[in-house]
């Protein structure tokens, strides 16, 4: 890792800024896998709260459903975008902060996305490179779910950790070493996009969980886009996407060929981030396409 990597990596986003947190994040477990143990007792997925005490939570590893108070959202998305936002949720219902009792109804329902940028701010709190990043995860359901992790960098092995911090998944057979992944157990953005543009999957196994099927570049092309917003440290949430993109996004149209061929390069050069980093950041302060994005209040 460069120098200039490292400072990047370690620099705070509009989402992982910890603010007042700081401090507190610091004193969380170092260890990704207690650190995500101790997540996973604070946060329930919204899948989890709707199919209640079977699936996923048969033993009520996160706890008695039944007691979620049935005035509150049973998807807080929207009103914890940040990870200081998060952490502020949590501290108001139950003051001890980050503890393995939480009660249920002091919990907060987030999806993977917002588990991944209060973990990357934890780690960027404790002085250690860390980043979000957006794919699917082949070992959720039978295809292949849109799905959000982090890599946080082992300066003694001189790599990036791939770990997901999004649930506990003991005693299920998932094909995946959740606290350590190896390659080939998840399915980076840039590799499917470029698998449909040349023809080797029709990317219907690639889903994006809007509850309507999506799939395909519809699915992929948004998870591109997260996935290099991510490494720019800049965790877009799922309301935001680029404008140009919308035709292909929202209605499976296509593209110009100008617009598609943009994407197929960042797909390109997100294959190997790491060896171009330079480039992306190029794109990054160039390609104001990319960062034009549009939302339900910007329109």
């Amino acid at each position: 890792m460069t120098e200039e990597m490292r400072k990047h990596y370690l620099e705070y986003g509009p989402f992982t800024y910890p603010g007042l947190y700081e401090e507190y994040f610091r004193s969380l477990p170092d260890d990704p896998s207690e650190l995500g143990h101790l997540i996973s007792h604070q946060i329930i997925h919204r899948v989890t709260l709707r199919e209640g005490n079977k699936n996923a939570n048969f033993d009520l590893r996160y706890g008695d459903m039944d007691r979620w108070p049935w005035y509150r959202s049973e998807c807080q998305d929207d009103i914890y975008l940040t990870a200081p936002a998060i952490a502020a949720g949590l501290f108001r219902l139950d003051g001890r902060g980050f503890v393995p009792d939480r009660a249920v109804e002091h919990k907060l329902v987030l999806t993977c996305r917002f588990v991944s940028v209060l973990v990357t701010s934890i780690y960027k709190a404790k002085g250690v490179p860390c980043r979000s990043r957006a794919g699917f995860a082949p070992y959720i359901g039978e295809n292949s779910m849109d799905h959000w992790i982090n890599q946080v960098w082992l300066p003694q092995e001189g790599r990036w950790l791939t770990f997901d911090a999004d649930g506990f998944y003991e005693g299920f057979p998932m094909p995946v070493t959740q606290y350590d992944m190896e390659p080939g157990q998840f399915d980076w953005s840039a590799k499917a996009w470029l698998d449909i543009r040349s023809g080797k999957t029709d990317g219907a196994r690639f889903l994006y969980a809007d509850g309507l099927g999506t799939n395909g570049l519809r699915s992929v092309g948004r998870y591109l886009v997260y996935d290099f917003h991510a490494l720019m440290n800049h965790e877009i949430s799922y309301v935001l996407q680029p404008r140009f993109m919308e035709p292909l996004l929202f209605r499976g149209e296509s593209l110009p060929e100008e617009d598609m061929a943009l994407l197929d390069r960042l797909a390109e050069l997100l294959m190997e981030p790491d060896k171009n980093f330079d480039k992306l950041l190029n794109i990054w302060n160039t390609e104001r396409k990319l960062r034009d994005l549009t939302s339900p209040l910007v329109g």
